[in-house]
């Protein structure tokens, strides 16, 4: 517990720094030599975990926080950004029940809840009109998680951390686009997908050992 608490410190007291550098970074469409530009994204996240033997994008998460712009040349620019982002999967009510890898127990509910810190870096090319898509890398930092089911029988168990860890970080590839709606206003859209397995040890309940985190995400983004 001392851990999660220190890491949600930790967490807070980082977005509060990147939001007071965004805050001295207004935007100005009058003010093409700016180099950096600040903003705050919001939005949500539709996952699911390629290895745990339900397919779909059945869980749902925040995904929200801060994003600097770095430019670089006249249309594109690096950008980082500092999020809450909640990932994991879910049971389609199609696809349970289902019998476990032991052969002993008949699932009719599986939820994996993930809770991270992120930081995602890109690259971004922009059009005439703003609109700007890109490509990077995530870097996560795991900071609670749950894996939980149920019998059927009005029982729900949750899975020892200890025996079936989560890795406590994630590398991820990310696909990137924002369409400029009004202003200051965007539209975003992103594929995510992670590059390492976010378990280090086999799950005989349900899954496999290699498992990866697979989001989409769609967030509303202001750039001041």
């Amino acid at each position: 517990m001392a851990k999660i608490l220190q890491n949600r410190f930790l967490l807070l007291f980082l977005l509060c720094n990147l939001c007071t550098y965004c805050a001295k970074a207004q935007f100005s469409e009058d003010d093409e030599d700016r180099t950096f530009f600040g903003g705050l994204v919001a939005g949500g996240n539709f996952c699911q975990v390629d290895g745990d033997n339900f397919a779909g994008y059945h869980k749902a998460g925040w995904n929200a926080g801060v994003i600097v712009y770095i430019k670089l040349a006249n249309q594109f620019a690096a950008s980082m950004e500092l999020l809450y982002a909640q990932k994991g999967s879910r049971a389609g009510q199609s696809q349970v029940p289902k019998l476990s890898n032991d052969r002993n127990t008949f699932i009719t509910d599986y939820k994996i809840k993930l809770n991270y810190a992120e930081v995602p870096v890109l690259l971004n090319f922009f059009d005439k009109r703003n609109n700007n898509f890109g490509g990077g890398f995530g870097f996560a930092r795991l900071f609670g998680s749950k894996e939980l089911y149920s019998n059927g029988q009005g029982a729900i168990f949750e899975n020892d951390a200890k025996l079936f860890p989560f890795r406590k970080y994630d590398l991820s590839l990310l696909i990137n686009g924002n369409a400029h709606l009004y202003k200051g206003f965007f539209f975003n859209i992103r594929f995510q997908y992670s590059l390492i397995s976010i378990r280090s040890q086999y799950n005989y309940i349900t899954g496999r050992e290699q498992q990866f985190n697979n989001n989409w995400t769609t967030r509303l983004m202001y750039i001041f």
